[in-house]
């Protein structure tokens, strides 16, 4: 979903940092081969997450939902040395097709792919986290909140995609509208929880960057 005319966009797209060829490659054959490929982070935000990965120079990255693999390796361009990136997905069918960009990235050493369900991982990292990205099912995305914010370092950043849902946010609500239900109550507890500093941007679908005091 894009919010801005296409003008706009294509300017916007102009004037930003192009995307790199392993990533064209990525996104072509998500495209060609992949089911829903709108998942995709694509050019922009791809690049949004890139540089915000490469302001924080974290140690250590969190992905709930690695889909087809482009946003990990954006974020990982970030990483710094020696840092690693864990990524969450319980679609075994798209396992090997990340992988095979993991590798051909310099980062392939660096990226770890954990499959399965995030409510069932989570609990099992002992690691703190410098930068966590939250794109996954929609109605559990509170409940990564909660699991998730006791593993944060201080000064740490939180990103959560789609929290715009296409607009549906400020559109009267379907009583059988799981998805935004939960997204209306996700989006107000990280705009009220103390422990955070929130700022919800208008990029592609709505991104939110959340900032741990």
């Amino acid at each position: 979903m894009d919010f801005l005319p296409k003008k706009i966009d294509e300017y916007i797209l102009a004037h930003s940092q192009q995307e790199p060829q392993l990533l064209q490659e990525l996104n072509r054959e998500t495209w060609q081969k992949v089911l829903n490929p709108r998942m995709l982070s694509g050019e922009f935000q791809g690049r949004v997450l890139s540089m915000i990965s490469k302001l924080i120079q974290p140690k250590t990255i969190l992905e709930i939902g690695t889909y087809t693999g482009y946003s990990a390796l954006c974020l990982a361009e970030g990483l710094a040395p020696n840092g690693e990136l864990h990524t969450l997905d319980r679609n075994e069918e798209l396992f090997d097709l990340q992988r095979a960009y993991f590798d051909k990235s310099p980062y392939k050493d660096q990226i770890h792919q954990h499959l399965g369900t995030a409510l069932d991982l989570l609990p099992q990292f002992d690691q703190k986290f410098d930068l966590v990205f939250v794109d996954a099912d929609k109605a559990n995305y509170s409940n990564y909140f909660h699991l998730i914010i006791d593993k944060m370092n201080p000064g740490g950043i939180i990103l959560s995609d789609n929290v715009l849902w296409s607009g549906k946010v400020v559109e009267a609500l379907d009583p059988k509208d799981i998805d935004t239900a939960a997204l209306l109550e996700y989006n107000r507890l990280l705009n009220e929880d103390p422990r955070l500093e929130t700022v919800l941007l208008p990029i592609r679908d709505g991104l939110t960057l959340s900032r741990v005091r």
